[in-house]
């Protein structure tokens, strides 16, 4: 990515200012980078479910039974804004619209928080239950169209519409009752799928060479459920906690732009 913002740079000194937005019959090439903060979505639901016996999880308790009560968590309390970054290119159908497709990564450090808590009848307690979720990664491959408005020797505004496929890495949760002496290490929570993502953009195109402009846009971003592993988990009575993993976020983006 660094060597790719240097050979943009590089080509961008060659030249004065002149259009900015897309020519019929003309190619694009775009690199760009910023963050995808979360909105909507949960990275798992709510339940409640008896546990007749802890000793499974801890021997010293064995005989002891607890109420597990989790509830749901988004994305947004779970991960942090996710950086991310990529390439594209685009085809000029005429100067005020042109069909494109990018590929772009985002990743998000793991997360950990109180996802609920355990009531334990015999001590007549509730204690909290952690979770600690592993690093976000996602990888979108996606097409789509830009309509631009005012004339090509000013900065442009647009807006675009993008459907395609993003491919979410496994993601492993450890959960924890450090009360109680119980942890559940690294237990799949989800495993890698593709799945359906799509969004709506605005933004601006300025330029500042022939054939070189700044790009800034935001919008909003969908990608649908992730696909559950309950392996770990379904001997709880958690299977359906994991059956979600849909995603809303507000991308805000800065990119530099190449016509050619």
């Amino acid at each position: 990515m660094k060597a790719l913002l240097i050979a943009a740079a590089a080509l961008l000194a060659t030249s004065s200012v002149h259009a900015a937005g897309p020519d019929a019959g003309r190619w694009s090439f775009t690199v760009f980078g910023g963050a995808d903060a979360p909105v909507s979505g949960d990275v798992h639901d709510g339940a409640t479910v008896d546990v007749p016996d802890l000793g499974p999880l801890n021997p010293a308790l064995a005989g002891v039974s607890a109420q597990l009560r989790i509830g749901s968590r988004s994305h947004s309390r779970v991960y942090d804004v996710a950086p991310s970054g990529g390439l594209g290119f685009a085809w000029g159908v005429s100067d005020r619209m042109e069909v494109f497709g990018d590929v772009r990564q985002s990743r998000a450090s793991e997360g950990r928080l109180q996802v609920g808590d355990a009531f334990v009848p015999a001590l007549n307690t509730s204690l909290p239950v952690y979770g600690t979720f592993s690093t976000y990664k996602a990888l979108s491959v996606e097409g789509g169209a830009r309509w631009y408005f005012m004339t090509p020797k000013y900065a442009r505004p647009y807006v675009a519409a993008r459907i395609g496929g993003t491919r979410t890495d496994d993601i492993k949760a450890t959960f924890e009752i450090p009360a109680a002496g119980i942890t559940i290490p690294d237990a799949p929570f989800y495993s890698s799928n593709w799945a359906l993502s799509a969004g709506v953009d605005v933004g601006v195109n300025v330029p500042i060479s022939e054939r070189a402009s700044f790009v800034a846009e935001t919008g909003i971003r969908y990608v649908d459920k992730l696909d559950g592993d309950d392996s770990a988990i379904g001997p709880l009575g958690l299977a359906g906690i994991n059956d979600t993993g849909k995603r809303v976020s507000v991308p805000l983006t800065v990119a530099l732009r190449w016509d050619f």
